[in-house]
């Protein structure tokens, strides 16, 4: 009988484990996959699968052990598929109704090298439609709800990636940010998202190449598992312009940092994000208990006060490129986040667009100039405790109306805006004992000093109640009886003979 819950251990645990023959990639799959039947109809966080495909490469992957044939950085370790990222054979819908029936005929080049490091995809995880928000629900396949409440959202746009995660149900998943879809749901869910700096893991499905602000990345239950990804996929590749060669393993290891030498700027809000009360002084609290750690923790000022409308336009034109024939045949047949973007670019001029980049320069010259004085940017990763999923976006903070319906993403686009590696790391509750994540930002490309400074604070938090990462109660997520498919408009087509089962009720 397998060990069900050899979920629970670490990817980088269960890579030494297959490596030394002492667990089976099988045995490693058959128990993501019970995992997976008996939670994820609570969470809703795995979507399309391919158990029968995936069993026959972890045979695959369980011979190659057995001869001794060389392995992979991620040999028979299951992985989740965001559902923006193409999958061969593998039902890939971006959470449109559009895309329901959309089987690729080939693995980008995200999932390429997660397969040739040896990864096993066991299915795809739910997003919000088009990636457009940060609340996981589309009419395709339903919402994602926290691990922590169901009733409440896991964040987005890689929500589903970081539910599957916080359950256990498969030890690694893949995701990708351009306001924040990596760092908030990490945030939301109790796991980390890291955020690499513009074409240090590229991204073949940027239709604008030249971009900054869209990025992929790794997410993990912690930094180490997180890094072990990201090994996998860095480096150059010809379909992303701004990738460029690493000149070998630069992340095989991290640099040693001390703590009591590093110096820490903090804000709550960059001067110009809304933030709930309550959350600026959760924030303080993590601050106080971080604070005697380390060599310098003082609050910073910088100037963002054109972010807002700079984020606007820049993201508008991706939406512009994205949306436009399928807006001009029938501008109902996309949801209102999407259509709501296109049309806000679609109104836009050149000269929105030269004053954005501009104005984005000298947000990122600003922005760099902290870091003659400081090693990280600390400040809280989202605004708010998790809202209800039902809730498509938040509509007010303490109060006040947002302007539209991702001004709410504001803490996390910031950072995006200036193009600087960042990666969310729990750093235990919030005030109403979810969990709260801390955005931590590094210099600019200086992505492994960032991740090393990430383990050391990890390691720190293992050691503060306080501070330490929150697990979900699964013996009350079990209990759970809330429909998260209530949106589903009718069930999408599988291709035939790889994808079995589909959406959370029928996993």
């Amino acid at each position: 009988m397998p060990d069900h819950n050899i979920v629970e251990k670490s990817a980088v645990s269960l890579r030494a484990l297959i490596g030394t023959k002492q667990l089976s990639p099988v045995e490693l799959l058959d128990a993501c996959i019970a995992r997976i039947e008996d939670l994820n109809p609570r969470i809703n966080a795995v979507t399309a699968t391919c158990f029968e495909r995936a069993r026959g490469e972890a045979r695959r992957a369980e011979q190659a052990v057995m001869a001794g044939a060389p392995l992979g950085l991620l040999h028979g370790l299951p992985i989740g598929i965001k559902d923006l990222e193409e999958t061969e054979g593998l039902l890939t819908t971006y959470g449109s109704a559009l895309y329901r029936s959309n089987i690729p005929a080939r693995d980008n080049v995200l999932v390429a090298r997660l397969r040739a490091a040896g990864a096993i995809v066991a299915g795809k995880t739910n997003v919000p439609e088009m990636g457009a928000g940060a609340n996981s629900r589309n009419t395709v396949w339903g919402a994602t709800g926290n691990p922590f409440n169901p009733l409440l959202n896991a964040g987005g746009s890689s929500g589903g990636s970081a539910a599957a995660l916080a359950t256990d149900l498969l030890p690694l998943c893949s995701g990708s940010d351009t306001g924040g879809s990596l760092r908030i749901p990490a945030a939301k869910c109790g796991v980390v998202g890291f955020r690499p700096s513009p074409g240090l893991v590229p991204s073949e499905r940027k239709l604008l190449g030249w971009t900054p602000i869209s990025v992929v990345g790794p997410m993990g239950r912690d930094v180490a598992d997180t890094v072990l990804q990201l090994r996998a996929t860095a480096g150059m590749d010809f379909t992303d312009p701004l990738s460029y060669p690493l000149g070998g393993d630069l992340f095989a290891s991290l640099p040693d940092i001390d703590l009591s030498q590093l110096r820490i700027g903090y804000t709550e809000d960059f001067g110009v994000c809304d933030v709930d009360h309550n959350i600026r002084q959760v924030f303080r609290n993590k601050i106080a208990a971080i604070s005697p750690y380390v060599k310098i923790c003082e609050q910073i000022n910088v100037d963002m006060s054109e972010a807002h409308r700079c984020f606007d336009v820049i993201r508008a034109e991706s939406f512009v490129a994205g949306f436009e024939a399928a807006y001009r045949r029938d501008p109902s047949s996309l949801g209102p986040n999407t259509r709501a973007n296109y049309e806000l670019g679609a109104a836009m001029t050149l000269a929105d667009s030269a004053w954005a980049q501009t104005e984005q320069t000298r947000i990122f010259r600003r922005f760099q100039a902290q870091f003659a004085d400081f090693d990280l940017i600390l400040s809280p990763t989202t605004p708010v405790s998790p809202f209800p999923w039902s809730e498509l976006f938040l509509k007010q903070i303490n109060g006040i109306e947002l302007e539209n319906y991702y001004r709410w993403l504001a803490l996390t686009y910031v950072v995006t805006l200036a193009t600087n590696p960042s990666i969310s790391l729990p750093c235990g509750v919030d005030h109403k004992q979810m969990p709260f994540g801390l955005q931590v930002t590094g210099a600019f490309r200086a992505d492994s000093r960032l991740l090393g400074c990430a383990a050391a604070l990890e390691h720190l938090f293992d050691g503060n109640d306080e501070l330490r990462r929150p697990r979900p109660d699964l013996q009350q997520l079990r209990r759970s009886e809330v429909d998260l498919t209530s949106i589903v408009t009718h069930p999408p087509q599988q291709s035939v003979g790889q994808a079995d089962s589909a959406g959370a009720p029928a996993v």
